[in-house]
């Protein structure tokens, strides 16, 4: 298998830790219901290199490695996961603070007016009187719902933040790339 560019792959997670002494790592997901972790036949690892001079590395710099998943299960809000290949705890916790990436062929087919937030970052935003907000950069949860973060894609400038709930996203059109809300540009 070729290794995929970044832009096809869709992170879901990160190994948070080492767990046990037979190479399990713990992955915290992104998401409260990680069906496409625990659904995974194979993961791509994305290690980032450490900084240098001051400078972040970036997701372009990382190097992607592809690994069998033998098993993946739910534990206290986190995901265990068994690579094959990774046999000891010492080859686990070198995996400490990698990415967790798969192929979009892995998430579970959704209803047509429905969508996955990886889905909605690189889409304009207007509100209802037609003005542009920006572009949406982020989407995170807090706890209560997601916040949408619009702004600048190009420096990824955050210039609001806006709740992701019914009573402020109006439409989203993914096959134009655009987000209706009722936000007013000044909020």
């Amino acid at each position: 298998m070729s290794t995929p560019s970044l832009g096809e792959l869709i992170e879901i997670g990160a190994v948070q830790d080492a767990q046990g002494l037979q190479g399990q790592i713990k992955v915290r997901p992104h998401s409260s219901d990680p069906v496409a972790l625990l659904s995974s036949k194979a993961i791509w690892l994305s290690l980032i290199p450490r900084r240098q001079e001051g400078v972040a590395a970036s997701l372009e710099q990382a190097s992607l490695t592809l690994y069998k998943v033998k098993q993946a299960k739910m534990h206290s809000g986190t995901v265990l996961v068994t690579l094959d290949g990774v046999t000891d705890r010492n080859e686990a916790e070198a995996l400490k603070g990698a990415r967790i990436l798969v192929g979009r062929d892995v998430f579970p087919k959704i209803e047509s007016d429905s969508y996955y937030w990886v889905d909605l970052i690189g889409c304009k935003t207007i509100n209802l009187q037609g003005e542009e907000l920006g572009e949406v950069i982020d989407i995170t949860d807090n706890g209560a719902h997601g916040i949408i973060s619009i702004g600048d894609a190009q420096t990824k400038t955050v210039k609001q933040l806006v709740p992701f709930v019914k009573e402020v996203m109006q439409s989203v059109d993914l096959p134009n790339k655009l987000i209706t809300l009722d936000w007013q540009s000044d909020w």
